[in-house]
């Protein structure tokens, strides 16, 4: 019997590849709105960032997602971004 493949993706901030299990997923949508994505699966662009403080932080630092999503990311996206940091923990 074959393993299962995990489906990798890459950190936009780290550019680190990890199982997309281990990330969170953003999501532009086709009317430009933006979301965080629990389930992994809404349609849309989607962008991803390792669930540690470190790229939490600076993905607002060095605006990855405004360059990801060619668009300007209000400010209560990386709010969200940072209290699901502190709703999970490193390891």
């Amino acid at each position: 019997m074959k393993p299962k493949k995990v489906p990798l993706r890459r950190c936009i901030v780290c550019w680190e590849m990890r199982p997309k299990r281990e990330l969170l997923r953003i999501v532009k949508s086709p009317e430009n709105d933006i979301f965080i994505d629990k389930t992994g699966r809404m349609n849309g662009r989607g962008a991803y960032v390792c669930i540690n403080a470190e790229c939490i932080l600076k993905v607002r630092k060095t605006k990855a997602l405004n360059r990801e999503f060619k668009m300007e990311i209000p400010d209560c996206i990386y709010e969200t971004l940072e209290s699901q940091l502190e709703g999970k923990s490193d390891g």
